[in-house]
This record gives structure tokens, C-alpha cells and sequence, in this order.
């Protein structure tokens, strides 16, 4: 009966915050010893899992829009993107912030458009502004929407909100407290920079290579100046704090994602889904377990593709944010 009792508490809404400052606060430490560690292992195996059970956990909630059939934009964006991936040559790759601000902002649309015409209207009104204005130049709109979105804004400030939505929507202490202690990881990972660093493995340096351009970026928007040249993401101590950062973030991201099984309730599927997304999972396992690289590039389309079909959910997320607040004010 006490075990019972026990589990029945961890359910609760309560129960399930307190959950998480615990994986919280178990992801930065994790991050602080092994970042670089850290993030492969949650990339690698934490990641499919996730994007195969919120793929099939979206579908089942039509993708939070009107009609399912307007994911097929998303999905198109996704495999553009793929072959631009695969092909470093593709012309693709020049219009990839196009194709990511034009998925976001085609999730916008959906929220207020109903008519498929209508949509499509919208839709090439903006591939026509982007074309007029050279908008893929725009080094600010590159950064927001071919580095930060897919990666930084996706598992940390989307994760936010969804803590922040989940606290004000429940009037939970508990919530605003496990939003408080998100916030303090993150800012901990740079407020406390040590000197000294273990040093990673041949292997954990090549294969973390393909993420660095995060790294870089991140360190140029924080102003840290912290990486000039490759070695510097491995070695320079506040390029150690940013890695730190990025770890706990992706980290806490998946792990947020199954600690509210009981909330979510995206395990709530046929045995057959089930058994073809725990196939999958492993397969996907093995493959980065044979080469990360390899890895990489095969659960790519799966990757970007969560990311887009996310943005409804997303956007709902920020309107709720907004109703909420709204309803905390002495005036309405």
C-alpha cells in the first residue's frame, strides 16, 4: 500500500514537478563531468525514442491543426532539407533558412486559416517576400532559423514554455518552482566556469564535430568569444561552459518528455505501434552505435521532421502562455 501510495504521488501534478528538478538537477551535474559524453548518449538514444513516440503522439492529436493534411508542407520541408544534408553541394543548402522560417510561419497560419486556398495563398505570399528581399542573406534571420530553432530555441525555450504554460494552467507552486530551478541550471552552467577539464576521447571529438557549428554560434551570440578555431570547442574553458549548457539542455529536454508519460499519455498506443516504435528505436541505436556519423545522417529526417511537425503545438503553447496571463491581471 505505501509503494502504491508512493507511485499515485509521483503521478500527481505535483509529484511529477518534483520529478523533474530532480532530472534537472541530475542533467547538470551529468553535463558539468561529461558534456560532451553527455550529449552523444542523449542524442543518440534518447533522442529516436523521442522523436518516434512524439511523431506518433502528435498524430494521434492531429498535429494540433485543423486539417492533417497540411503537415504534408512539413514534410516536404523536411526532405528538402534532407537531401541538402546529404549533399553538401545542393542548392538546397542555400535556402535553408527559407525553408525553416517558411515551415514556422506556415504553423502560424494554420492556427487562423482554414481555407486551403487561403493557406496557399499565404504561403507563396511569403516565398515571394523572402525572393524580393534576399531574405536568406539576412545573417539574423540565418541564425534564428537555420541554427537556433532547430537546436537551442527547440529543447530549452520551447521546453520553458511548455513548464511555464504547465504552471500557470495548473496554478502550481510546484511548477513555478521547477521553471525556476530550469532557469538556474542553465545560468549555472556559465555563472560557474572551472579552469580545469577531464579532456574527451579521440572518438567523442570526431564524432561531435557535426554539432560544433552550434557551439560556435552560441559562443558569438553570448558574446563569450570563447572559439576562433575547431580545437577551441574542445579545449577553451567558457567553450566547456557552453558545451555544459547545450548537454543539460538536450538532455532535460528528452527526459522531460517521458517523465509525463502520465500527463502525455503518448504510450497510450496498439501493441503493433508500439512494437514497431521500440524496432525502430533500437535500430536506430545500433546505427549510431556503429558509426555516429552514420547515425546521424539516417535519423536525420526524423530529427528536423519532429522539430516542424512540433510548431502548432508550439504555438499553441505561447497562445495559452498568453491567456493565462492574461487572467492573472487586476484589469481584463
Amino acid at each position: 500500500m505505501e509503494n502504491s501510495s508512493f507511485i499515485d504521488r509521483l503521478k500527481s501534478p505535483d509529484g511529477i514537478n518534483y520529478l523533474n528538478i530532480g532530472l534537472m538537477v541530475i542533467s547538470v551535474i551529468a553535463a558539468f563531468i561529461i558534456p560532451f559524453e553527455l550529449f552523444l548518449f542523449a542524442y543518440s538514444v534518447l533522442g529516436p525514442l523521442h522523436y518516434l513516440t512524439e511523431i506518433s503522439w502528435l498524430q494521434k492529436k492531429d498535429f494540433f491543426i485543423k486539417s492533417k493534411w497540411d503537415i504534408v508542407i512539413f514534410v516536404l520541408a523536411s526532405l528538402l532539407l534532407m537531401v541538402g544534408a546529404f549533399d553538401r553541394n545542393s542548392d538546397i543548402n542555400k535556402y535553408v533558412t527559407e525553408i525553416i522560417c517558411i515551415g514556422f510561419l506556415f504553423s502560424f497560419i494554420l492556427l487562423f486559416v482554414e481555407k486551403t486556398m487561403v493557406k496557399i495563398g499565404l504561403l507563396l505570399a511569403a516565398l515571394f517576400l523572402f525572393a524580393l528581399f534576399d531574405l536568406n542573406k539576412v545573417v539574423a534571420l540565418e541564425l534564428l532559423f537555420a541554427i537556433f530553432l532547430p537546436t537551442i530555441i527547440h529543447v530549452f525555450i520551447f521546453t520553458g514554455a511548455f513548464i511555464l504554460f504547465g504552471a500557470l494552467k495548473g496554478k502550481s507552486l510546484s511548477g513555478i518552482l521547477s521553471l525556476i530551478v530550469f532557469v538556474c541550471c542553465a545560468l549555472f552552467c556559465f555563472l560557474y566556469i572551472p579552469n580545469s577539464f577531464l579532456g574527451i576521447s579521440a572518438y567523442v571529438e570526431n564524432a561531435y564535430k557535426i554539432f560544433s557549428i552550434v557551439n560556435k554560434h552560441l559562443s558569438d551570440l553570448l558574446g563569450m568569444g570563447a572559439i576562433t578555431e575547431m580545437k577551441d570547442v574542445f579545449t577553451n574553458p567558457k567553450a566547456i561552459a557552453i558545451m555544459r549548457f547545450i548537454a543539460f539542455a538536450y538532455t532535460y529536454h528528452y527526459l522531460n518528455w517521458f517523465s509525463k508519460t502520465s500527463v502525455i499519455k503518448w504510450h497510450e498506443i496498439s501493441r503493433g505501434r508500439f512494437t514497431i516504435i521500440i524496432s525502430l528505436w533500437l535500430l536506430s541505436v545500433a546505427v549510431y552505435a556503429y558509426n555516429y556519423k552514420v547515425g546521424f545522417f539516417a535519423l536525420f529526417l526524423l530529427s528536423i521532421l519532429h522539430v516542424f511537425l512540433e510548431f502548432p503545438l508550439n504555438n499553441q503553447t505561447f497562445i495559452g502562455i498568453g491567456r493565462e496571463l492574461r487572467k492573472l491581471l487586476p484589469f481584463k
